[in-house]
């Protein structure tokens, strides 16, 4: 199988070089020719598999240039019971909430406690398989815009790989006090960490722009260096999230809430879109799906765009208490218009070049009728973000994070408007405890005053009797390696600083 750039399906590479060089070239993002087709007789067979053996079958589908051995010795590294608690990572927990079963994909329980571990977790080791393949011997550089979650994920998966460094870059005030705390004590040699005064946004831009920027790249390529990516721009990121929703599937179906063969909702609290497309390829591949519900907080500039075919990013930018989804440019976006155009490339960059020079599109009735009957798209607010949170723990004694409290209130407003009963899926992105601050103001409906995170970790664990995840309660006593804080335009000098190349 070979993968194609959404801005020049001239463009086609292998599947170990898309992973490698994570974006294209001319700032495309690369897309499966094809999707493998799964008949009912492949998910039967499935329904038989652990997590593992569903992740070996679905990625053998895509990486045809690995060998089964080496996306076995992947899978079998990344998905193990010591890093994600059990032998399934991705367990479904169901609670009973306003009269309706709530199916909650629990994606946080590997060792940074978000649902970015499923897929970095495994990415290193996709991704010196593939630097073998393809790289000549290059070492990679790994750079990632973070709203949060993927850049504790991202450091953890990458931290001593050999032949990697990773960069990571966040928005200085627009993560909570224990993402940055996270990232700030990751050890390792081979990683950096340095805020930016700015948003997601800004960050999202910066490392796009330094990978298509010559003098950077030529600087890297005359010392034995490449760029590749960690966030969902890079296929190796965005392929993981797929086994976890076609695994949903089967464990829905085990467990006797459905029948092989019968529809589902998947409702994805999403602000970058590569959850929710992840979700939208496993029914491309034919996982069957009623609808896909885009869950929003107060940055709905994705709703906008479900219900009216618009994209516009010139809105106020609103920092929330769903930090991961303060996002205006969803970067994966960009990989649905492209196969929804019938995979032109050409239509593609236009759209994306108006984004760039006028922040708005608009696409032509054939996407926006596709995209109205595939997706519903909703927004929560911050009140009723916090509402939901304090109702789901008192009425159900479930403790959810901050950006699942906003899946679940979207899903809520969907059922009672449209009355459909589908049994829904619920993405559950984080655990509780990375956005403290929040959830305990929640239940104990008050303002949080006190500065010390682990104090509110500790009032929260007594009041609730739900345990600190142990990879959060570790970094209690760590100290933070780094504090460096530049304006998003010194990004580019900041990593030939950082790589000794200035």
């Amino acid at each position: 199988m070979l993968y194609t750039s959404t801005q020049n399906n001239k463009e086609a590479v292998s599947s170990a070089q898309a992973i490698a060089q994570g974006i294209s070239r001319d700032g495309g993002l690369f897309v499966p020719e094809s999707f493998p087709k799964y008949d009912g007789v492949t998910f039967e067979a499935l329904l038989r598999l652990d997590y593992r053996e569903r992740a070996k079958k679905v990625l053998s589908d895509y990486l045809t240039d690995f060998t089964a051995e080496e996306i076995a010795d992947c899978v079998d590294k990344a998905y193990t019971a010591e890093k994600f608690g059990s032998d399934n990572p991705a367990p479904i927990a169901s609670v009973n909430h306003n009269g309706a079963e709530l199916n909650l994909l629990e994606l946080w329980h590997g060792p940074t406690c978000a649902f970015k571990d499923m897929a970095l977790q495994i990415l290193p080791h996709l991704l010196t398989k593939s630097l073998k393949k393809t790289a000549d011997g290059k070492k990679a550089v790994i750079l990632v815009a973070t709203s949060g979650d993927t850049g504790k994920a991202a450091l953890e998966g990458f931290k001593d790989v050999d032949n990697t460094s990773i960069i990571v870059f966040y928005p200085s005030d627009g993560v909570s006090p224990m993402q940055k705390h996270q990232m700030n004590t990751t050890t390792g040699e081979n990683v950096g960490v340095c805020a930016i005064r700015g948003n997601f946004d800004d960050a999202q831009t910066g490392v796009k722009k330094i990978f298509t920027t010559d003098e950077v790249i030529k600087a890297l390529e005359d010392n034995g260096l490449m760029f590749s990516s960690a966030n969902s721009i890079n296929w190796g990121r965005l392929l993981p999230q797929i086994v976890y929703y076609i695994s949903a599937y089967c464990d829905m179906v085990n467990a006797g809430k459905i029948q092989l063969g019968d529809k589902i909702n998947i409702v994805v609290p999403t602000g970058n879109f590569g959850n929710i497309l992840a979700a939208y390829f496993a029914y491309c591949m034919g996982m069957p799906v009623n609808k896909l519900i885009c869950a929003s907080n107060s940055n709905n500039v994705l709703t906008d765009f479900i219900s009216t075919g618009t994209y516009d990013k010139n809105r106020e930018f609103i920092t929330t208490v769903s930090p991961s989804m303060d996002i205006l440019v969803s970067s994966n976006l960009e990989r649905l218009l492209y196969i929804l155009s019938g995979r032109n490339d050409a239509e593609t960059k236009e759209y994306m070049t108006a984004l760039k020079s006028k922040g708005v599109y608009s696409v032509g009735d054939n996407i926006k009728n596709v995209v109205s009957e595939m997706f519903s798209g909703g927004y929560c607010s911050e009140s009723e973000t916090l509402e939901t949170i304090a109702s789901l723990y008192n009425d159900s004694n479930y403790l959810c994070d901050t950006h699942t409290a906003v899946a679940v209130n979207v899903y809520e407003k969907y059922l009672k408007e449209t009355g459909d009963n589908t049994p829904a899926v619920i993405a559950s992105t984080a655990s509780p405890y990375k956005f403290s601050r929040a959830v305990l103001s929640a239940i104990e409906g008050k303002e949080i005053t006190t500065e010390d995170e682990f104090e509110i970790v500790d009032t929260m664990e007594e009041k609730t009797g739900v345990c600190i995840p142990a990879p959060l309660e570790a970094t209690r006593t760590m100290a933070d390696r780094f504090s460096d804080i530049i304006d998003p335009c010194s990004m580019p000098e900041y990593v030939l600083s950082s790589l000794g190349l200035k």
